[in-house]
């Protein structure tokens, strides 16, 4: 059903976005890849390796650790658009029954991205 992970995304203090750049492209060799232009100084993305993963890094605001926390997710890559309806009926019943361990919230896309698409789940999980 998931069949890999698209990205991850993390974030970091206000005004840090250039350190966290430097530890993930410099420190720990990620390539770095081009943001859209309009969240360029708000996100940076690295590519890791050839596998097709990501990791995205933004910056929250100061004082919304609410926001901070909504921007952190993982990102799956999931088989078809009827393993992820299938995937996201799962996770529903699990919000629904509430618990612990039950998501706070969740979306799922299909997006197109270099000509082909993917489908991708993107899950907020409790902090």
């Amino acid at each position: 059903m998931i069949s890999g992970l698209a990205h991850i995304n993390l974030t970091v203090p206000p005004g840090t976005l250039p350190d966290a750049e430097v530890f993930y492209g410099e420190t720990l060799g990620l390539t770095s890849r081009p943001v859209p232009a309009h969240m360029a100084g708000q996100l940076a993305w690295f590519d890791i390796g050839s596998s097709g993963q990501q990791v995205h890094i933004a910056h929250c605001s100061a004082g919304t650790v609410n926001e901070a926390q909504a921007q952190r997710h993982p990102c799956f890559k999931v088989e078809s658009a009827e393993a992820l309806e299938e995937l996201m009926g799962r996770v529903q019943k699990h919000f629904k029954e509430g618990g612990k361990a039950a998501p706070r919230e969740a979306e799922a896309d299909m997006i197109t991205h270099t000509g082909k698409s993917n489908v991708l789940l993107r899950l907020l999980l409790s902090s």
